[in-house]
C-alpha cells in the first residue's frame, strides 16, 4: 500500500513539473522583445548614435518604431518616441521605472556628487524635492523674487538700448544666458557677480561646457574593462575632470563669500543648506554633507539657468524666421501694455498669444530633447513588449514634438495649433514635455516659465528686431549644439530698434 501511495505521489510531482515548465515556456513565448536595430559584438549600437543623439534616435525609430531597444555597449537601453509611449512609461507603468541609474561620466564629472543628484526615487531624493520646492520653486517664492527680476530685466533693456542707439547687433545667445544667471544667482545662490570675485563670462562657459559633458556618451558606461581606455584618448576623461575642478572651485568660492559676508538677518538658498549641514540634519536616510549641497546646486543649474535661457533663443531665433508671428506677438503685448515703462508679472497671465509662440518654441525645440535617464525596477510592458528590470529607458522629446501622427505639419512654427487647445507643459499631456512628466518631473517648471514670459514680453515689447545687413530670414539657421540641453548652435545676432 505505502509502494502505491509513494507511486502516485511522484506521479502528481512529475505532472506539477510538467505543468510549470508549460506554462514558463507558454509565458517566454507571450514576452515580446522590442524591435532592435543590428548591432556590433561589445559596442552593440554605439556606433549608431551621432553627436545629436536625439536627432539619430528620431531617425532609427522611424524605421524601428516608437518603442525601439538598443544595446549601448553593455546597457539595454528603450528608446519611447511617441505621445501613447511616452504615456504609458510615465504615468501607468512610473512607479515601476523612476529610479535613476548613473549618468555618463558621473564619476569623473561630480567627484561622485552628481551621482548624489540623480539618486533613486527614495526617502532622501523625496525629502530633497520637497525641500527646494518651498524655498525656491513654490508659487510664493516665485512671486516674492519678482523684485529681483524686475531690476535684472531693467538692466537688460538698459544694455540692449545702447545697442539699438548705436545699432549695434545684439548677440541673443549671451544675451539671454546673462539674464538668467544673474536672476537665478542672486535668488537662489545669494551671489551676484557684480563686485565680487567671481565672473560672470567664465561662469557661463563652465555652465554650457558641463552640460555638454552631461550629454556625451561615455564608453567607460557602456564598454566594461576597455571603455575608459576610449575615453582617455579620445579626450573626454580629461574634459570631464577639468570640468568637475572648475564646477567644485566655483561651489567653493560661493560657500566662501557666505561665510565672509556681513549678516542683515535675510537667509538665502545655500545659508539655508549650509547651515542643515552644520546641524547635521538627515533627510531621508542620508546625513547632509557639502557633497550633497553640491549636488543640489548642481540641479538648480540643470533646472534654473540654461533652459531657460535656451528656450528664450530659441523663440526668439521662430520669431525673426517667421515675422508674420512676430507682429502678432508683439501686437499683443503693446495692446496690453500702453504706455507703461514695464511690464508685471501679473500681465503676462493675459497674454495668451505670447504663451502658444512658448508651447510651440518648447514642442519642436524642448530644451532636454530626451529626457534624464530612468532605470526599470519591476517588469511591465509598453505596446505589447515587456521591458525586462535593468533596462535603461529614454523618452525623446524632440521626436514626440515631431510626430505627424500628433502633430498636423509638424516642421512648421505655428503657435495657432494651439489655439482652443487644452495641451499645455504640466505633464500631464504627453505630446509636449518639456518638463518631463510622473514623478521625475521637473520641480522648476513654474519658475522657468515665469522667467520665460516675462523675459520675452520684455525684449518684444520696448524693441522691434532687425536682421544684420545683407541678411534675409531665409539665412537664420536651427542647427542644434551638442550637449545634455541643446542651444542654437550658431549665435543669434538680430539688431534691437526701439520701440
Amino acid at each position: 500500500m505505502a509502494n502505491i501511495w509513494n507511486w502516485l505521489l511522484s506521479l502528481l510531482f512529475l505532472i506539477g513539473i510538467l505543468v510549470a515548465a508549460f506554462k514558463h515556456k507558454n509565458r517566454r513565448q507571450h514576452r515580446r522583445k522590442p524591435p532592435s536595430p543590428p548591432g556590433f559584438p561589445i559596442i552593440g549600437n554605439l556606433h549608431q548614435i551621432g553627436e545629436l543623439p536625439h536627432q539619430s534616435l528620431w531617425r532609427l525609430s522611424k524605421k524601428y518604431g516608437p518603442v525601439m531597444l538598443l544595446k549601448l555597449g553593455r546597457v539595454p537601453t528603450l528608446i519611447v518616441s511617441s505621445s501613447e509611449t511616452a504615456r504609458q512609461a510615465l504615468k501607468i507603468h512610473d512607479l515601476r521605472c523612476c529610479s535613476r541609474p548613473g549618468l555618463a561620466g558621473s564619476k569623473e564629472l561630480s567627484y561622485n556628487y552628481l551621482d548624489i543628484a540623480f539618486s533613486p526615487f527614495d526617502d532622501y531624493w523625496k525629502e530633497i524635492r520637497k525641500l527646494s520646492v518651498q524655498e525656491l520653486f513654490s508659487t510664493k517664492q516665485v512671486h516674492a523674487i519678482q523684485p529681483i527680476k524686475d531690476e535684472e530685466v531693467k538692466k537688460l533693456i538698459d544694455s540692449i538700448s545702447e545697442s539699438a542707439y548705436l545699432k549695434t547687433p545684439v548677440n541673443l545667445n549671451k544675451t539671454t544666458l546673462a539674464l538668467t544667471v544673474s536672476v537665478v544667482c542672486r535668488t537662489a545662490f545669494g551671489v551676484s557677480f557684480e563686485g565680487t570675485v567671481l565672473n560672470s563670462d567664465r561662469f557661463n562657459k563652465l555652465v554650457r561646457e558641463a552640460l555638454e559633458m552631461l550629454g556625451s556618451f561615455s564608453a567607460s558606461d557602456f564598454i566594461p574593462y576597455v571603455g575608459w581606455i576610449i575615453d582617455r584618448f579620445s579626450g573626454l576623461q580629461a574634459r570631464r575632470e577639468r570640468s568637475a575642478r572648475d564646477l567644485d572651485a566655483f561651489y567653493e568660492q560661493m560657500f566662501d563669500l557666505h561665510k565672509e559676508r556681513k549678516k542683515d538677518g535675510s537667509e538665502d538658498f545655500v545659508d539655508l543648506l549650509l547651515k542643515l549641514e552644520k546641524e547635521e540634519t538627515v533627510l531621508g536616510n542620508h546625513k547632509l554633507t557639502r557633497n550633497h549641497i553640491k549636488a543640489i546646486l548642481m540641479n538648480v543649474l540643470l533646472a534654473g539657468i540654461d533652459t531657460t535661457a535656451i528656450t528664450m533663443t530659441w523663440a526668439m531665433t521662430e520669431l525673426a524666421r517667421n515675422p508674420r508671428v512676430m507682429k502678432k506677438v508683439q501686437s499683443e503685448i503693446r495692446n496690453l501694455i500702453g504706455n507703461r515703462e514695464m511690464i508685471t508679472l501679473d500681465d503676462t497671465e493675459q497674454l495668451h498669444y505670447l504663451k502658444m509662440v512658448i508651447k510651440e518654441t518648447w514642442r519642436l525645440h524642448p530644451t532636454t530633447p530626451i529626457l534624464l535617464p530612468r532605470e526599470v525596477m519591476s517588469e511591465f510592458e509598453i505596446n505589447g513588449y515587456t521591458i525586462p528590470v535593468k533596462t535603461r529607458l529614454h523618452v525623446n522629446v524632440w521626436a514626440i514634438g515631431r510626430d505627424p501622427e500628433t502633430w498636423k505639419d509638424p516642421e512648421v512654427f505655428l503657435p495657432e495649433r494651439f489655439m482652443d487647445s487644452d495641451i499645455d507643459a504640466k505633464g500631464q499631456n504627453f505630446e509636449l514635455l518639456p518638463f518631463g512628466g510622473g514623478r521625475r518631473i521637473c520641480p522648476g517648471m513654474y519658475m522657468g516659465t515665469t522667467m520665460v514670459e516675462f523675459g520675452l514680453a520684455n525684449m518684444l515689447y520696448h524693441f522691434d528686431w532687425e536682421l544684420s545687413e545683407g541678411m534675409a530670414v531665409e539665412d537664420i539657421d536651427v542647427e542644434e549644439a551638442p550637449g545634455l540641453t541643446v542651444n542654437k548652435k550658431n549665435e543669434l545676432l538680430l539688431v534691437p530698434v526701439k520701440y
